[in-house]
Parts: structure tokens; sequence; C-alpha cells
């Protein structure tokens, strides 16, 4: 059972967006009995998050109407394929909360048949071997304003056709000597239907085939028979395919093909400050602008796991940007929110001092040490508490003390008074510089009548700050993660690394953590109280802790947009 199953999916009479409607009409009229979809990457990249739209609505609207979603690989270009790519869209798909349990396919386990297929378009006249190279293929295709011309092999006999076609399979021929080429109309409107390949030679070993095929299946071609193999009902893609959907049903009809699916559309994801072009993203990692495909400024859902994203809340973001029609651009502010809402209500608390500033409290006594209770989450009694040790020296975030305080600043300043969280109140007494005039460290007193951060007398203070004891404080490095890219729009005046934000990451060498930190697990989700939510990165050990900060407390894209 999924993650999304034994949660609670949402229930169909609850649906509202196109999608569904056409699934339920389609149950209710007896089109179909049951409900098939299927989620198709290519294995040539990691998976980012407007494939997590794809995959919660496919893998959502099988669960919602009682059917099943298969997951299979579309790994017809074995030149940009990998086993890397594969393994790590199985980890993304099941991360997100989804299960495709025996339905795990690959367009390759079918190129026998397609390759039967393609032969049975060349045998009624409806398939041939073109010769002409990919710049003369390019400029007889003709334009949007102007049909193309017939290639001038394109009247060539069955036989003559099934004999090169045979001769490709063979081997005979190097890469782009020939293709397969569907004769369909050289003068449609739809450019998809000018003659498309079906099949080129790509002298590659194939990550699950090796070099049993030399000849590969043009996407197109094998994505609607695949669907069709399969008995896919519903082959649900994103806009930039509904040009393509003639091709597709082309292809259902001139086939003898066991099922007929149907196509259908909907708006990708898209997201401000944000690329999606798996070229890009590729040429990110390979020309290392970043670390990998999981560095957490980018917006791969290994990326989006590394960083400390729960998978619940950003199924809950493709929930909140719905599925529609119409191409948008989604803020990145709805999807900073989903995550919050998430972590607000299931991460613990902890304090964290990412730029310490020591402090001494003077009327503590000097060797002595307390243990003060901590709750680990404010909304949720049964989290429990937890003990933090309290002494003379601690130390408390830098920017929380300004010794020329303006005047709505009502942190620490000298001789104010501030509450230490779950502590005391204590009182600036003197400020302590270096030779350079830096302040290195303030001398405070302490009310021990306040313990636990109340006054008997009932008096007041304006801010209450975070903290952690010196002497147990554990050593830790934070990574502060900003857009990756400086325009809402990257690269809409051109070159798109050219808006690569030179500052989106702030290593934070020198934080102190308090000491249960030290036992926090890779990935897991805390707050560092008034700092954000943080979670330990896959390269922490115990000997150094590296946390990832994966949002803010309040929205830190307000500010990029000029809010």
């Amino acid at each position: 059972m999924s993650e999304v199953e034994s949660s609670g999916a949402t229930t169909p009479e609850g649906a509202g967006d196109f999608i569904r409607e056409i699934i339920r009409n389609d149950l209710a009229t007896g089109r179909h009995k049951s409900v098939v979809t299927r989620f198709p990457p290519e294995p040539n990249g990691y998976l980012h998050i407007g494939h997590a739209k794809s995959i919660c609505l496919n893998f959502g609207v099988a669960t919602e109407y009682g059917g099943r979603c298969n997951l299979r690989f579309d790994d017809t270009n074995p030149a940009k394929e990998e086993q890397e790519y594969i393994d790590a869209i199985k980890r993304d798909v099941s991360w997100l909360g989804f299960d495709w349990g025996e339905h795990l396919y690959h367009a390759s386990d079918y190129f026998e048949q397609i390759y039967d297929w393609a032969e049975h378009l060349i045998k009624s006249g409806k398939a041939y071997v073109d010769d002409q190279s990919p710049d003369e293929m390019r400029a007889s295709r003709g334009t949007l304003t102007e049909p193309g011309r017939n290639s001038p092999f394109r009247d060539r006999s069955v036989e003559e056709n099934l004999d090169f076609f045979r001769r490709m399979k063979a081997g005979e021929f190097p890469n782009g000597a020939r293709v397969l080429r569907a004769k369909i109309n050289m003068s449609a409107g739809n450019m998809n239907l000018r003659d498309p390949a079906l099949y080129r030679i790509l002298h590659d070993s194939h990550p699950r085939t090796g070099n049993a095929w030399c000849i590969y299946p043009t996407y197109d071609f094998a994505h609607g028979q695949s669907d069709s193999i399969e008995g896919v009902t519903h082959s649900i893609c994103t806009l930039e395919f509904e040009d393509h959907r003639p091709l597709y049903e082309w292809f259902l009809a001139n086939l003898p093909v066991p099922s007929h699916p149907r196509q259908y559309e909907f708006a990708r994801l898209n997201l401000r400050y944000t690329v999606l072009s798996k070229r890009v993203l590729t040429k990110l990692v390979r020309e290392k602008y970043v670390t990998g495909w999981d560095d957490p400024r980018m917006p791969t859902l290994a990326a989006l796991r590394r960083r400390g994203v729960p998978p619940a809340s950003l199924r809950e973001f493709v929930k909140r940007a719905g599925v529609g029609r119409a191409n948008s651009v989604t803020d990145l502010a709805m999807f900073e929110a989903a995550i919050r809402d998430d972590l607000n209500k299931n991460a613990a608390r902890r304090m964290a001092v990412l730029r310490p500033l020591k402090v001494v409290i003077e009327n503590y006594p000097e060797g002595a040490s307390e243990e003060l209770e901590a709750i680990n989450h404010p909304e949720n009694p049964e989290a429990g508490t937890r003990r933090i040790p309290f002494g003379r020296e601690l130390y408390i975030e830098r920017d929380d003390f300004m010794e020329e305080p303006p005047k709505k600043f009502f942190r620490l300043s000298p001789g104010a008074e501030v509450r230490l969280r779950y502590a005391y109140f204590i009182t600036c007494r003197e400020v302590v510089k270096d030779t350079s005039g830096e302040v290195v460290e303030l001398r405070c007193t302490y009310d021990p009548a306040t313990k636990g951060g109340n006054a008997p007398d009932g008096r007041k203070v304006k801010a209450t700050l975070h903290w952690v004891p010196a002497a147990e404080a554990i050593p830790a490095e934070v990574r502060i993660y900003n857009l990756l890219f400086t325009r809402p729009d990257p690269g809409a005046e051109g070159d798109v690394f050219a808006d690569i934000n030179p500052q989106s990451l702030e290593v934070i060498g020198d934080a102190r953590l308090e000491p249960s930190l030290g036992q926090a697990k890779v990935g897991e989700a805390m707050q560092f109280e008034r700092l954000g939510y943080f979670c330990p990165d896959i390269e922490s050990t115990p000997d150094k802790l590296v946390f990832n900060r994966t949002v803010g407390l309040r929205d830190s894209w307000a500010k990029a947009q000029g809010g």
C-alpha cells in the first residue's frame, strides 16, 4: 500500500478538475470498466518538481477510482540513458508516496512487437525508408506557413523498404544513414504529421537490451503503442504533447493494436525563479554550476528530499496548484507555504545559534549548571519535553544584540532586559570588544526568580531570545540555500546561465547547536526556533554536523519579488 493510500487519498467526489471529470464520465457511461494510467519518464535525467505534478495526477486518479498506474520507462534513446537515472526515478516516485507494485514496465519490453508493427506499416504502404540526411529532411519539412516536400525516396516499393529496414536492423548502415518514416501527409497543417520518423539507427548499448538492437523507435512511435499493450485507458500528459495527439491516434488507427487508449493533456507546472528544462538542468550538473543532481538548490525531487522537503507537502502543493488546461506560472511562495504548513505541524522544535555571540552571566555561580525543561512542540503535548543544560556562559544570535539600537529594536542592548527561552530574564551590563572594535562578548546578569521565563512580580519584557549553552553546544556547518536564479523568468533576456545567482548558497561554518541535535538523523526535519526549518544533510557525520535550511519561518520569496 502506498503512503498516499494509507494516509487517505482525495475522494473522487471531492475532485473537481477536468481530468477527473472525464474519468468519472467514462466509468459512468461504461466506456471503461476500470482506470489504467501510466507515468512514463525517459531515463535521461533526474525527475524534477514538474514531474511531481504528473506523478501525483497519474497515480492519484488511479488510486481514487480503484484502478492502477504503471511506471513505464520510455527507454528508446540509449545514447542519453543511464542506470543511475532509472534507479533515481524509482527512488523518487517511491519517496513521493506512490507504489507501482508489479506494474513496472519499459518500452524496451516491447521492442520486438513495435518492430513488427513498423513492418506492418511498410507492408501496408504507410511507411518508407528515407536516405535523406538530417539536414535535407529538415529543409524539406516545410514551415508553419509552407507545406513540406515529399522525399525522393517516398515512393520506394514495399519490397525495397522491407529490405532496407531489415538491413538497418541487422546493423549494416552507420548512424544517421537512413530512417524509417511514416507516410502520412507532407502538406498537413500539423507538422507532426509530415512523415514523422519511426526508427533511427543508433549503434549504442542499451541499459537493458545491451547490443541486441541498433535501431530504436522514436518516442512518438513507441509511446502510444506501449500504452495500448498495457491496456492504458487514459494517457495523461502535458500540453506540449497536444499537437502530437493526432499522430498518437493515427498510429493506433493504422496498427492492429490490442486497445485504443485516449490521450488527454493538462498544463505543466511552471515556477518562478525556476528552470525545469532537462537540458539546462543537465548542463548545471555537468558544468558544475551545482554539486550534483541532488544539490538542494536544484528543483529535482532528489534535491528537495535532501533539502528536507516532506513528500506530503509536495503532494499538497501539487493539489493547491490544481490541474487545468491553460499554462500558467506558479509563485514559489505557494510551494514554500505548503512546506511550512507541513513542518509547522510535524517538526520538533530545537534551539540553534547560527552566528554565535558569547554571553557571560556574571552573577551565575561559577562552575554551577542546571538542566531546564523545554517543550518539543508547542501544539502537541504528546511530543513531550527535553532537558537543556544551562550555565554561566552561553551563546545567543549575533543579530539579537545591538550596541546602539534603533527605536523599535526590542532585543538585547546595553541596559535592556530580555527573556531567554525556557530560562531566565537577563540584562546586558557590559560590552566587550576586540582590538578591531568588534563585539566579542556580552557581560550580563540574570534574575534567579524568573526561572522558566516568567517574573513573579509580573513585569514584562518585549523579546524572547533563543540560546545554546557554551560548554555543551555542538559545532556545526549550516547551509542556507537561496534562489538559484536572480530573475523570476530565467533566460528571458538570453542566456539562462547569466541569470545564476552568485549568492545562491551561504555556508555558515561556526554555528552552535543544542546538545540533542547531535542525535538527529539525516533528513529529519526540525524547527530551529526563530530561524526556520532545517535537517541534517547526507554529508553530516558525528564528527562534523551539517544542516540544510529547508525553508524559513516566513515567505522568503517576497523580498526577491519586491514584496
